[in-house]
């Protein structure tokens, strides 16, 4: 790999750094014993801090990340936490923690989460040959998948004993691809090339579910991709003097929100299809798009009076976005109160933002077909630092 993993004797103590270690037992799901969690740096709680080489550590893990729920740097990329935290609130789990491999099943009674930042869809090689490099990791669906394999030979002893395991898990497999078009767009790749892989994405999305099924996985929540026109990281590389090139409502750039409109649409196909293939299953869409676009036509009715489009973290500019100063370097700046803010970073929400899309997944009408709500045992917390750090 790009990144190479950690040394053996230090992976223990960042898993006791990383371990939400005032976890306390109390009403867990009657539906999951268990949740596993794949995808990038919206889902990551600490794959890309283990997997860093030494001196390297990425961006997200110094000051102020973490500062609203940790207190600290947790190896998320927000503030506090992310969507799957929160899923784990709801199904009375601990949050998860982040397995970078080589580990044993102990380590992991309730789930892992293979989830890293920087992890795209496609295999390097073939974002490679289309012309698109990832300069952050060769990491891709397939070795986190590949990872989850390797966890579960150490939880079951047999198939039939593993499918029974994960007919009571809930597997998050997503938001992925994210990393896949960020890239594309970023190097200047042409539009109609980055189009053009979608579909491809869609597949391996797609190719991933089939192995978990195949493994025993019943319930698989599938997000989509969010509104990447609203992120400030798009809208400052792609500022244009044209009105008609935004949303009037948000201020979001419409080609770029269609584009992962796009990319959604294809998914749901794909869900559809699985579906009929593996009708004991049960496949949910988990539209984070339709979620993030309410909070950012209307920010102020969910409580976002900063900003829904500024990043609360970042070195400046229009929308507080500098490519050459960015959140967690040593000069960036973030804003006093991130509750305010739907944006963190330059394409990372902050805690207050991913609540709500949690929620509206969860317990609103955001998912397809709607989440069991007799599954949910817990609800999402105030925002507050964890008392274990």
């Amino acid at each position: 790999m790009a990144a190479a993993a950690a040394s053996a004797s230090a992976l223990p103590v960042l898993l006791l750094f990383l371990l939400p270690l005032s976890f306390a037992a109390g009403a867990r799901s009657p539906c999951f014993t268990s949740f596993f969690s794949f995808g990038d740096s919206i889902t990551d709680t600490g794959n890309q801090m283990l997997l860093a080489p030494d001196g390297n550590l990425p961006h997200c893990c110094f000051p102020p990340y973490g500062e609203t729920y940790f207190g600290r740097p947790s190896g998320r990329c927000s503030d506090g936490r992310l969507i799957v935290d929160f899923i784990a609130e709801h199904l009375g789990l601990p949050l998860l923690t982040p397995f970078p491999g080589k580990l044993h099943s102990n380590d992991f009674p309730l789930g892992a989460n293979f989830a890293e930042g920087g992890a795209t869809a496609l295999d390097f090689h073939f974002l490679a040959e289309k012309g698109i490099y990832n300069t952050h990791t060769n990491l891709s669906l397939q070795v986190e998948i590949d990872r989850f394999k390797e966890l579960l030979a150490t939880i079951c002893s047999s198939p039939s004993e593993c499918k029974d395991y994960l007919s009571k898990s809930l597997i998050l497999l997503g938001e992925i691809g994210g990393i896949d078009y960020n890239r594309a767009f970023f190097e200047d790749v042409a539009s109609d090339k980055i189009i053009a892989i979608v579909p491809y994405v869609v597949a391996e999305i797609g190719k991933s579910v089939k192995q978990l099924v195949e493994l025993g996985a019943v319930t698989i929540l599938i997000p989509g991709n969010l509104p990447i026109g609203c992120w400030p990281g798009y809208l400052t590389k792609f500022w244009s003097p044209n009105k008609e090139d935004y949303d009037p409502l948000s201020g979001c750039l419409l080609w770029y929100n269609n584009f992962a409109q796009h990319h959604n649409k294809l998914l749901q196909q794909e869900i559809v299809r699985l579906q009929k293939l593996y009708p004991h299953t049960n496949l949910m869409y988990g539209d984070y798009f339709g979620s993030a676009t309410r909070f950012h036509r209307h920010p102020e009715k969910f409580g976002f009076t900063g900003s829904a489009v500024v990043a609360c973290c970042g070195g400046g500019g229009p929308y507080n976005y500098n490519e050459s100063l960015i959140c967690g370097n040593p000069g960036s700046k973030a804003c006093a109160q991130p509750s305010t803010y739907v944006n963190w970073d330059d394409h990372h929400f902050t805690e207050a933002a991913y609540r709500i899309v949690a929620k509206d997944v969860l317990e609103g009408p955001f998912s397809t077909p709607r989440f069991n709500a007799s599954c949910l045992v817990g609800r999402t917390t105030d925002t507050g630092r964890h008392s274990s750090y």
